[in-house]
């Protein structure tokens, strides 16, 4: 905020010239405080990742950690200066410590900076608004016209960064992190794992200690993955500050006042100055860890207050009011909260605080104190009443101007001392323009309201309301626990005349259970309320029918819900619930499918279907769930293109309602079909973003569930030895912990699966028997054929024939219980490993064709492909070139179409080598000229009369000669025939090449 940035302009003065810029920690004392000493390692550092900025290996964010005082601003300083004079634009923002709960506050400051004509321009997507240009952006948010999706958010502020950085490169530092708000904690995450694509570097800088815990993970993951460079700074060199910053003092003074600074530069240079006006050098230790509220070191706050001492009332009004307005210190405000004071005495003190350097005047007008701990130090001294008339003379005045509760809030909080309706509600509105984008904003908003309301009956309504508007807020933020302890009291406390209010409490809470990993909790909640007498009224029903169905899908007890999920679809039809007919449906139908009973989970797709396509966007909003079931379905029963559309309109209307808690399963299921499809670079872009959502969700149970699809998509999409996708499932397991939700089956099954393909089969075997049990029984029935499927390959690499036997009749039975293509596709490549261990190459080489052509009906390439590729290897083996070239060639087009690298490389690994043999089979050598143009007609796929046409022939003679073209090549029907023609062509291709 303007409240805190420094004036743009030059870094440092030179030595002789008091300093201009915000970063000087104290005043000009002398010439030199403005040098920086002891940093060339970090300056070199920095250079070297300026130098290599946007290329591959070179940090995306640069960290600056250390205590108050080490220098972090000052640095910084220099790290801009330096990339200004390489012609990168350079923008700079800072948290400040009063304001941490105003949206995106760090990074709008930094925003302030940019060209406007940019901002106005195409390039820059309207949904980055809330960012951009700050809290009055939001205005109409809670009404429904705001950004919903604070992840289309974070994207958009990507490629702003983005396209800034494709002009000239793009320096973005950030100071004071530590105070930023949640919001932009939770961007900066964002930024860490997704970063801008060109020449963009983000430098942030914070206190080591007062470091949220979010901050520090975010960090630290990105160290991991190298996208962070950690710079911790340490201590000045004694010698260096002394003969930098001391050389006029006697050395033992000089000695013995390094020693009390610690070698922390803002407490050497303040005792510097201290000792130059008169103190001795003894008793002049700060005690570096003695803080105070605000975290300023107790000694130091006394050396900079020691400043204010000589100022008249009416300047140390003023500076109180800069202290307390933060963004909103402008010319105007001032005159408003400062006291009966003239515009030419107001002008008068102001120019008298900037002769001495306590204050600043910005680019923008706005006035600031020289730094944080100062602005620190003079809010907490300031008497609390004289704080909250500042602040309420500055909400007024910002109402009176029409700006939105969003903006005022921050203003209307800090005034409040007691209850007061009006600004209750100001808080209340800000708080639901907030929920979708700054959802911690929000809650700690409506903490506020709640905390002042009166416990008197009048407010009873309003009070369970609020309350579950933040404990909704509080889940979507990623509060899971304080979440569900807030519903556990809303839901002890409602009487029989709560009765919806208790229904909705606990339908949230059961999904606050659900993604803590506590299913069997939510199953018993539900369960209860169901039964409960008097029991909900029928809409309620049907919502906690679904909601009983979804947590039970969890724990792989489908079957025991069946009957309540029939009985939920009846009330639903009963009442003309058309949204909740279609979500049972579509529940019905995940249901079904997980179990296996594909005829039934089919009927119920397709009622759901109809229904869904029938419903406007409006409509289907209250249950944007159903779209979740349904789509999940669809890709269960191999429809990809329906799963597709369908959770392609879910994710529309997620992002447009705010419906955060379903799009990592959308997300999910959208990966899912772009990885069986062979698309997997938007495959994993789904993946990346399901996972950035249920990371800040905070559930780990989601995050499991999401890791598992990334891991599956990373296995194929990366080169052949890399093992990011091991790692990966690895993380999943982890997450998953002792959870008893399916995906954390699922999640050792994924880290069986990429352990198998890095080579390590006892590891596989064990990870995946340990998920589903010795007869895979843990296991939902739909993934059981491809996991066996695996089984076979870990039992035959160690030696285990007739365990791998077991498995793949095993594979072959439940595949043909589901009748889906790809569940038999598994099941003919379990039956083809058996073959090829056996040494039958030919028998394994049709087996695993097979299995390539029962993946194709259904669209899954992926997996085409990958039966292709084992088939070459066995036709070659066989004898078959022209077979085997014929199958390379279309499978190595799928993998290197699809972004499939590991195939590719696979594929350049077992190319068929060409056969020395003649150019045409001996067969087709017996065709006249005549039947060998027929012939290539057919296999292009002309039918009879189509070649006489082209050919200016009679029907009757095209079939004779087709009649005398069979007998030759003793070929039975015309794909038979087109077959040959096909292998005698590629055949031929190989050879030329």
């Amino acid at each position: 905020m303007a409240g805190a940035r420094p004036p743009r302009g030059p870094l440092w003065n030179d030595h002789a010239n008091p300093v201009e810029n915000g970063d000087a920690l104290v005043p000009a004392l002398d010439g030199t405080a403005t040098m920086l000493v002891g940093r060339s390692e970090e300056l070199r550092r920095f250079d070297s990742v300026i130098a290599g900025l946007g290329k591959d290996g070179v940090p995306a964010v640069v960290d600056i950690a250390a205590d108050a005082g080490m220098g972090k601003s000052r640095l910084l300083s220099e790290f801009c200066a330096r990339a200004r004079q390489r012609g990168l634009t350079v923008l700079r923002g800072r948290a400040t410590e009063y304001e941490r709960h105003t949206p995106f506050q760090t990074f709008t400051d930094a925003f302030a900076d940019v060209d406007r004509a940019f901002l106005d321009s195409d390039d820059v997507p309207e949904a980055a608004a809330p960012v951009l240009y700050g809290a009055d952006s939001v205005h109409g948010a809670a009404s429904g016209t705001g950004n919903r999706d604070r992840f289309g958010l974070y994207r958009a502020v990507t490629e702003v960064l983005s396209r800034l950085g494709e002009r000239s490169g793009l320096v973005m530092a950030l100071d004071d992190l530590h105070w930023a708000d949640p919001a932009s904690l939770e961007l900066l995450d964002h930024l860490i794992r997704h970063r801008a694509s060109g020449r963009v570097l983000l430098v942030v800088a914070r206190r080591e200690r007062q470091t949220p815990h979010s901050l520090a993970a975010a960090l630290t993951r990105g160290v991991d993955s190298g996208a962070v460079l950690r710079m911790p700074l340490r201590p000045l060199p004694e010698q260096d500050s002394i003969e930098a910053l001391a050389s006029d003092l006697p050395p033992g003074d000089a000695g013995k006042i390094y020693e009390s600074s610690e070698g922390n530069p803002l407490y050497l240079l303040s005792l510097l100055h201290a000792y130059r006006h008169g103190a001795s050098s003894r008793g002049t230790t700060v005690r570096v860890h003695d803080d105070t509220a605000s975290g300023v070191p107790s000694g130091l706050g006394s050396l900079l207050l020691d400043e204010l001492t000589a100022l008249t009332e009416a300047q140390r009004r003023t500076v109180e009011a800069v202290a307390v307005l933060g963004d909103h210190a402008t010319p105007a405000m001032l005159s408003l909260t400062t006291g009966p004071t003239t515009a030419e005495e107001l002008d008068d003190c102001i120019g008298a605080l900037a002769r001495r350097d306590l204050l600043r005047r910005g680019s923008d007008g706005r006035w600031t104190l020289r730094h944080p701990l100062l602005r620190a130090l003079v809010y907490e001294n300031t008497p609390a009443p004289r704080r909250a008339e500042i602040h309420r003379g500055a909400a007024d005045e910002l109402a009176r101007a029409g700006a939105s509760a969003a903006e005022r809030a921050h203003h209307v909080e800090r005034s409040l001392v007691g209850w007061d309706p009006v600004s209750a509600a100001v808080l209340s509105e800000a708080a639901a323009q907030f929920a979708h984008t700054a959802p911690a904003t929000a809650a700690h908003l409506l903490q506020v309201v709640l905390r002042l309301m009166p416990e008197a009956p009048a407010h009873a309504q309003q009070r369970g309301d609020l309350t579950l508007a933040r404990a909704r807020a509080l889940g979507v933020g990623g509060s899971l626990r304080e979440s569900r302890d807030l519903l556990h009291t809303l839901i002890g406390g409602s009487g029989p005349d709560d009765a919806s209010l208790r229904g909705d409490a606990i339908a949230l809470c059961a999904m606050m259970e659900r993604h803590l990993g506590h299913s069997p909790e939510a199953i018993a909640l539900l369960q209860r309320e169901l039964v409960r007498s008097p029991g909900p009224e029928p809409r309620q029903a049907v919502s906690l029918g679904l909601a009983l169905g979804m947590a039970a899908l969890n724990t792989v007890s489908y079957p025991d819900v069946r009957d309540d999920i029939e009985r939920t679809l009846a009330t639903a039809r009963s009442h003309g619930d058309l949204m909740g007919e279609m979500g049972a449906l579509a529940l019905g139908s995940l249901g079904e499918a997980y179990e296996g009973e594909t005829e039934a989970a089919r009927r119920f797709a397709d009622a759901a279907a109809g229904l869904a396509d029938g419903l406007t966007d409006p409509n289907l909003t209250e249950l944007c769930e159903s779209l979740v079931w349904l789509a999940w379905a669809e890709a269960l029963l191999e429809r990809y293109t329906d799963a597709e559309r369908h959770a392609d309109r879910g994710l529309d209307i997620a992002r447009r309602s705010g419906q955060v808690h379903v799009m990592p399963h959308l997300l999910s299921s959208k990966a899912f079909v772009h990885l069986n499809t062979c698309r997997l670079p938007s495959a994993l872009e789904s993946a990346e973003e399901a996972e950035s959502v249920a990371r800040a969700i905070g559930s780990s149970d989601l995050l499991a569930f999401t890791l598992c699809f990334k891991a599956l998509i990373l296995l194929p999409h990366r080169p052949l030895g890399n093992t990011r996708a091991l790692l990966t499932a690895e993380e999943a397991v982890a997450a998953a912990g002792g959870s008893r939700h399916w995906w954390a089956s699922l999640a050792g099954c994924v880290l069986g699966h990429t352990a198998l393909v890095s080579g390590d089969q006892y590891r596989a075997q064990d990870a995946i028997l340990r998920a589903g049990g010795p007869e895979l029984l843990g296991l939902q029935p739909s993934i059981r054929p491809g996991q066996l499927d695996t089984l076979v390959s870990t039992a035959l690499a160690i030696g285990d024939v007739e365990q791998a036997a077991r498995w793949a009749a095993r594979a072959v039975e439940e595949a043909d219980r589901m009748g889906l293509h790809g569940q038999r596709g598994a099941a003919l490549r379990a039956e083809a490993a058996l073959a090829q261990h056996q040494g039958d190459a030919r028998a394994a080489a049709d087996l695993f064709e097979r299995a390539a052509q029962a993946y194709a009906p259904s669209g899954a390439r992926l997996w085409e492909a990958y039966s292709l590729l084992l088939a070459t290897t066995q036709a070659q083996a066989a004898g078959d070139g022209p077979r085997a070239v014929a199958m390379w060639e279309r499978a190595r087009r799928i993998a290197d179409d699809g972004g499939a690298h590991l195939l590719s490389d696979l594929a350049a690994l077992v190319r068929p080598q060409a056969e020395e043999a003649p150019l045409a089979p001996t067969e087709l050598d017996q065709l006249t000229a005549r039947e060998w143009e027929i012939a290539e007609l057919v296999a292009e796929g002309l039918s009879n009369q189509a070649i006489a046409t082209k050919l200016y022939l009679s029907r009757r003679t095209v079939e004779t000669h087709l009649s005398a073209i069979y007998r030759k090549t003793s070929v039975s029907s015309r794909s038979a025939l087109a077959g040959l023609m096909t292998r005698t062509v590629l055949d031929r291709r190989a050879r030329e090449q």
